[in-house]
């Protein structure tokens, strides 16, 4: 608050303001002049807008899993010319999942941060954080059929320029593009790592409706040079509503050694007549028996 006794005319005032931005949205100022003339009282107010943009620069990428499940990288750089100090970086996972930070290691029974006890940020710097987002349960039937931009929760920055200051929290709102599977979504809920060759293991396979309609799906399997099926080709898996789900366990063996695809599967809605091919569902390590490496 400036006063002057008086002000003549064309005389201009002076006068540096100093404040501090206590919010990351944008800034105002107002500024009133309050006058005594000769004519009486005068009263004059100017609201002035100052664009303000946060030190740091945050990109996320979603990953998706051969499950529902997600990873999520977070890119934070520094980008103003001064050192910036984060004090906490934390993830608010939407309702239908839970979040598990992966930024720390165990050293001797503890967990540590990856980035150790620095923390700051000197000029044009960056770090990244990865988290993974699991889906709940009861959400599983939903997650198939949730097309378009979705709202995947947000993540908190909280930083500073200088240490006794007060720190800033910086929201960055998450959203996630939903992958378009089509009609029918064909996943694995299990493998084994390793195999032995020519030994047969189980696999069990997800199939999701994703449609809006009944599909009666029927399953075909066909040998190839590395993997030979077990079991009768063409079975009826049921009839399955729109949103649902079911899963099915499969048995077969690899005939060659080394990282082996598994492919040649076909499943045919009997209502629509269409097929759906399965080139590349998964890889498998094929190691030898240790009887043959004996021998």
């Amino acid at each position: 608050m400036t006063t002057i006794t008086e002000h003549t005319s064309n005389c201009c005032i002076d006068d540096v303001i100093h404040d501090k931005v206590m919010t990351l949205e944008e800034p105002y100022l107002q500024v009133q002049f309050l006058c005594k003339t000769c004519r009486g009282k005068m009263f004059f107010s100017k609201l002035c807008l100052f664009p303000f943009l946060p030190p740091l620069e945050v990109k996320t990428k979603f990953y998706n899993s051969e499950k529902s499940d997600l990873f999520l990288e977070v890119q934070i750089q520094n980008i103003s010319s001064s050192t910036v100090f984060i004090q906490k970086v934390s993830l608010n996972p939407p309702e239908m999942y839970t979040g598990e930070e992966l930024n720390t290691i165990n050293q001797a029974g503890e967990d540590e941060c990856t980035f150790g006890t620095r923390t700051f940020l000197q000029s044009m710097e960056e770090r990244q954080y990865l988290y993974y987002l699991k889906l709940k349960q009861e959400f599983s039937e939903k997650a198939g059929i949730i097309k378009g931009l979705t709202e995947m929760g947000k993540l908190d920055i909280i930083w500073k320029r200088n240490l006794g200051e007060m720190a800033m929290l910086q929201t960055i709102q998450l959203e996630r593009k939903a992958p378009v599977y089509g009609n029918m979504k064909l996943s694995l809920e299990k493998i084994p790592d390793t195999v032995i060759i020519e030994e047969p293991f189980h696999i069990i396979c997800k199939i999701m409706n994703c449609s809006g309609r009944k599909m009666k799906l029927v399953l075909k399997t066909y040998d190839t040079d590395s993997i030979r099926w077990c079991g009768n080709s063409g079975s009826y898996l049921g009839q399955l509503r729109p949103g649902s789900s079911l899963c099915f366990t499969l048995t077969l063996l690899s005939l060659k050694l080394g990282l082996q695809v598994i492919s040649s599967i076909k499943i045919t809605d009997k209502v629509l007549k269409k097929t759906y091919v399965c080139d590349d569902l998964a890889k498998v390590c094929v190691i030898p028996s240790m009887v043959k490496m004996k021998n």
